[in-house]
């Protein structure tokens, strides 16, 4: 399994979309700093995950969410 998540820092205006096998355990690299891109703008909560059985397709919604019409999506969630 494959999963596509996004989080968002409790204290700065920030959101990050990444994907991983172990969503718990990439939570956990991001909130102790241990992930160099969002190291600066911890904590954070985890506000979406979607599963994926192929990499290929969890990628593909990645690179959506990661697009000008995903940020306008998860926009709109919260």
């Amino acid at each position: 399994m494959v999963f596509v998540y996004v989080i968002k820092s409790k204290n700065k205006n920030f959101r990050y979309v990444g994907i991983t096998n172990n969503i718990s355990e990439r939570l956990d690299r991001h909130n102790t700093g241990r992930n160099v891109s969002t190291k600066n703008h911890k904590p954070f909560v985890l506000i979406r995950s979607e599963q994926y059985n192929d990499y290929k397709k969890a990628r593909i919604r990645e690179k959506f969410l990661k697009s000008g019409v995903g940020r306008n999506f998860l926009d709109s969630l919260q």
